[in-house]
């Protein structure tokens, strides 16, 4: 279920919880059951020492003094005082099974929250679009799925339910403390506003701090991150001095702010355990002058000093409450702020055509944002059982038109058409026009899985013998079985424990395991030598002759044996051709041809 982010922080995070309501009002219903029973005990420790102990007259209920009277009365209740420790003992009783089910019930709720909000976020993540992606830090969004989720599920799972408890005992001690005495009530009320003032006053104060710490968490996670991931250039050029003080510089801030947030704490903690404890000796100070006066019992005093100070705690954890509180809005600001982002979505009537595989581009014209026209005007046309090879210089916009086939970014009204089989991919479903697309890049992407899984990663359900029939195409079955466990050998992550040229071999065998009609090579052979990448295409010939086939390339020898080249200039169609046609027409093919033959010299 997608969460309704448009509802706000707030409405976030009751939706998360949402399925868990009626167990959120039995919680509640176990703490308000907990509270009274606690608040019982002194008002029975007051009648004790003022009606038992004591000569005074019973203040109690009068259901209760029908009680005790039909017992025997105090005079009784003085000769077995076991008889309210025994009633002591049965409230806190009461009291520790309704504290068991609010803590559990608790507990789940934070959990389920936790999970359902990293269940959406992943979910979420996945259908966003390939631009959002490239956009974002990885070690920034992998903080707000982890630290800030776990930020909500604390407030969740404690604080929410501390605050709901906080309110209880304040409600109960006050109805407690006014029915006995209210010039002491309003004495033991005397500081709390100042509290409460003081409370808000930090709350607005810390959040701004949280905010930056989570900021800077996130920029401190993305350099680790891309730092671990980038060890193989790091160690190359020795640069793991620089990086350490890049690192430690992102450290050093994260420091500075939790130092200055740790400041703030200390203030707030300090000036609140002054004005708790000033407040605590005004009460212990009237109650002892009105009770030498006359004025108050000495059970009253007792039940009136432990309920003030069981409400001037709860008002005093205020503080940290709004501060966590403050921490909890900032962290599902920041989840909202993924959720917020549109996704990936097909219409209803998105088509799931068969796909053969023919492949027409027809006045392509795209552009990034309000950039310059990457592609302009291009038109081909690429039939089943044919191959087109496409060579260009850096930023000819190759791989912008790779993008554009596999639906990562989508044609605007008037930027031309590209069909398959006659149909705008615009209109097909994304996720049925990728399955029919194999896609094989020049840096691939290898899962911490074994050889065997990452090769039929599209079809898992692939038997062994497919497996190596496809690594044998690519020319990588000899290096497979020469590894420890074969091809039941786990690869470290994004591939390290294999080299680069390893690497590509498996990814295009991936590929041709999927078996798609459509299949495009990215430069995905220069990593191997060139003896290597003639045996490998040699051998895609004959695997893939009835697909479609795309090869980008640098290399000459790698592209004279496609069916049509397909020259890109500044993102223009400088020629389009056979090997032969192109040598013949001169051009750019010509002079890069001669000169990876050795023809013109580099004066």
């Amino acid at each position: 279920m997608t969460l309704p982010w448009k509802s706000g922080r707030i409405g976030l995070l009751v939706a998360a919880s949402k399925g868990r309501y009626l167990r959120f009002f039995i919680c509640c219903a176990a703490l308000f059951g907990a509270t009274a029973f606690n608040f019982i005990n002194p008002q029975i420790i007051r009648f004790t020492v003022d009606s038992v102990i004591g000569n005074e007259p019973m203040t109690i209920p009068i259901f209760t003094q029908n009680l005790v009277n039909s017992v025997g009365g105090t005079d009784y209740l003085r000769y077995n005082i076991w008889i309210p420790a025994l009633f002591l003992l049965s409230f806190a009783l009461l009291a520790a099974c309704c504290n068991s089910i609010r803590r559990y019930l608790s507990i789940d709720m934070g959990e389920f929250t936790a999970q359902k909000l990293r269940n959406n976020l992943y979910g979420h993540i996945q259908k966003l679009s390939y631009d959002w992606h490239i956009g974002c830090q990885t070690g920034d969004i992998i903080q707000r799925c982890t630290s800030d989720v776990d930020t909500i599920r604390n407030f969740v799972q404690n604080q929410l339910i501390e605050l709901i408890r906080v309110f209880f005992v304040i409600s109960i001690a006050l109805t407690m403390m006014f029915s006995m005495d209210v010039f002491m009530s309003l004495m033991a009320l005397a500081l709390i506003p100042f509290i409460l003032v003081f409370s808000i006053f930090y709350f607005r104060r810390v959040s701004v701090q949280f905010n930056n710490a989570d900021v800077a968490e996130g920029v401190m996670q993305a350099a680790a991150q891309e730092n671990y991931t980038g060890v193989r250039v790091v160690r190359a050029f020795g640069r793991e001095s620089y990086e350490m003080g890049k690192f430690s510089e992102k450290t050093g801030n994260f420091q500075k702010i939790w130092v200055r947030i740790g400041k703030m704490l200390g203030l707030f903690w300090g000036t609140g355990d002054f004005v708790a404890g000033a407040q605590l000796a005004l009460i212990v100070g009237a109650g002892v002058y009105r009770s030498v006066q006359g004025d108050l019992s000495p059970g009253t005093f007792l039940a009136f000093y432990t309920y003030c100070n069981w409400m001037i705690w709860p008002v005093r954890s205020l503080g940290r409450i709004l501060s966590d509180l403050s921490k909890t809005l900032v962290a599902s600001g920041r989840v909202a702020e993924i959720l917020q982002n549109e996704i990936e979505a097909d219409p209803p009537d998105a088509l799931t055509p068969e796909i053969k595989g023919e492949l027409a581009f027809q006045n392509v014209s795209f552009k990034y944002g309000n950039s310059e026209e990457v592609l302009k005007d291009i038109s081909f046309v690429l039939k089943p059982g044919e191959s087109l090879a496409i060579l260009g210089a850096t930023g000819s916009g190759k791989s912008t038109l790779v993008h554009l086939i596999n639906r990562l970014y989508d044609l605007e009204e008037g930027q031309g058409k590209i069909t398959i089989d006659g149909v705008d991919i615009r209109s097909i479903s994304r996720p049925h026009l990728r399955r029919h697309i194999g896609l094989c890049l020049q840096e691939p992407f290898l899962f911490s899985k074994s050889v065997r899984d990452n090769i039929a990663l599209a079809k898992p359900d692939l038997s062994l013998e497919d497996v190596k029939g496809a690594a044998k195409v690519a020319m990588v079955d000899d290096s497979i079985e020469a590894f420890a466990d074969g091809y039941n050998t786990v690869i470290g992550e994004r591939g390290v424990t294999v080299s680069g040229g390893q690497k590509q071999r498996i990814a295009i065998s991936r590929m041709l395991a999927a078996n798609s009609p459509l299949m495009i090579f990215d430069d995905s052979l220069s990593a191997v030598d060139t003896e290597t990448d003639a045996r490998i295409r040699a051998a895609l010939r004959r695997r893939v002759r009835d697909a479609a086939v795309i090869i980008i390339s640098h290399r000459i020898s790698s592209l004279m044996q496609a069916d049509k080249i397909l020259v890109l200039k500044n993102g223009t169609v400088e020629d389009l051709g056979s090997h032969e046609e192109l040598l013949r027409r001169g051009g750019t093919y010509q002079r890069i041809f001669e000169l990876q033959r050795g023809v013109i010299n580099n004066g």
